[in-house]
């Protein structure tokens, strides 16, 4: 975490003190480093600079508009799961023909926005989605081009909530299904194959899982060239993960190095997904302690983020290291307490029995690494407001996503006339 140091006792995003943020925006409050994601994307893109690879960032992580536009400014596209994904990227940037559009359940309307804006590539799923598919794109007079989606079957060894590639996962194609699928996508109207998919999940720390994925997929690829099917593209998705508790993620340079090594021979461009890789750890977020309660068997931390801030804590029992803004003193000593939010959930809590220097009311925390899966996955529970975003270069700060007023929030319900006036 470079982009996140203490500087005079006290922690900087980059040269600006969170302090400073907390004040002028208010906590909670999501802060990402600039440096931080403009590094992440160019280890990715220098890794493969060798190889036919084009990079499309997983905009479910984090999609600010501001964060698109950033990676966007380096030549990365984007890799979206719903038309407004698809809108974001286009929104911020991203050209038409650097945009992959995945996911499991695509509507026809979805199709047809794709098409209309000629998007690179459209990962298809089930047989089902391809009929639809060809069924629009025949009906507006289009081509649309695709990757089959398979699924290899192979244990990614992570959290089974963010696990896609097993065969119970509702995710692509059984790979023993796939040359039959490819045949049938060459012969539709409307479609033209152009390669295969995998993604087998996502936070994996090892090669091992992707070596076998990958494995499998080439050996597909070999089969259907040799029915004469063309397979010129592999969307190799992505996956790798990051350190929250002293994980050791895989470098990118080793991955890449895999790639050329299963994909020798196979002459095929190369696609790749990597989201909270780019943006994980260049994000944190920034809570205010409201209480500190002492009940008869927990000390209770009692901080203004929530659940509905970073669900992750709650919902994959996700560690994510939380520090003190202000730097403790070298050698205090440590007090073990439970870190919670003011949502009226048990589940509104961040870290149990967690070891933390010595705090107060009023004091500030930082939650880290939660640049991906953060603010996209964050709600109005509670009818809380959402966290700003904040994007920090060098020295100065802008904010990306104000925090809305609660009269924007309750303007979003309409009551229906026979219901009568207040």
């Amino acid at each position: 975490m470079t982009d996140f140091t203490y500087r005079n006792g006290e922690l900087h995003a980059e040269d600006v003190p969170l302090s400073r943020i907390a004040a002028e925006v208010g906590t909670p409050v999501y802060c990402y480093s600039s440096t931080g994601i403009e590094r992440q994307a160019t280890r990715f893109l220098k890794a493969f600079a060798d190889q036919p690879a084009s990079i499309h960032y997983a905009v479910k992580a984090n999609s600010n508009l501001a964060v698109i536009r950033l990676l966007a400014k380096l030549g990365v596209g984007a890799d979206v799961v719903s038309e407004g994904e698809l809108r974001r990227a286009l929104a911020a940037g991203v050209p038409a023909q650097k945009i992959v559009f995945s996911g499991v359940g695509k509507s026809a309307e979805e199709m047809e926005f794709a098409l209309g804006r000629d998007i690179f590539q459209i990962n298809v799923e089930s047989e089902p989605e391809l009929r639809l598919l060809s069924a629009v794109a025949s009906r507006m007079g289009k081509t649309a081009r695709i990757a089959l989606r398979v699924n290899p079957d192979v244990d990614a060894r992570t959290h089974a909530k963010i696990s896609t590639g097993k065969k119970e996962n509702k995710f692509g194609i059984e790979i023993d299904r796939a040359q039959e699928i490819y045949r049938l996508a060459a012969d539709l109207p409307g479609i033209s194959p152009q390669g295969i998919a995998v993604h087998i999940g996502s936070q994996l720390t090892r090669l091992s899982p992707f070596d076998l994925a990958f494995q499998r997929v080439a050996e597909l690829v070999r089969q259907l060239r040799a029915e004469g099917m063309t397979v010129s593209q592999l969307d190799l998705g992505g996956g790798i993960g990051i350190s929250y508790r002293g994980e050791v993620p895989p470098d990118p340079v080793d991955y890449a190095q895999l790639v050329k090594r299963v994909t020798a021979g196979l002459d095929v461009s190369l696609a790749f997904e990597p989201g909270r890789y780019i943006v994980g750890n260049a994000g944190i977020l920034v809570s205010r302690i409201l209480y500190v309660k002492q009940g008869l068997s927990r000390r209770f931390v009692i901080q203004d983020a929530a659940m509905n801030d970073l669900i992750r804590p709650s919902l994959y029992e996700a560690w994510h290291e939380i520090v003190p803004v202000k730097e403790p003193a070298a050698g205090v000593s440590l007090d073990a307490v439970d870190i919670v939010g003011p949502v009226c959930e048990t589940g509104d809590t961040f870290a149990t029995e967690r070891p933390l220097s010595p705090v107060e009311s009023g004091d500030l925390l930082a939650i880290l690494s939660a640049g991906a899966y953060g603010a996209t996955m964050s709600s109005s529970y509670n009818t809380r407001l959402l966290a700003p975003e904040v994007l920090v270069r060098g020295s100065v700060f802008s904010v990306i996503r104000p925090r809305p007023s609660f009269e924007e929030l309750l303007s979003q319900d309409k009551i229906p006339d026979w219901l009568g006036q207040g």
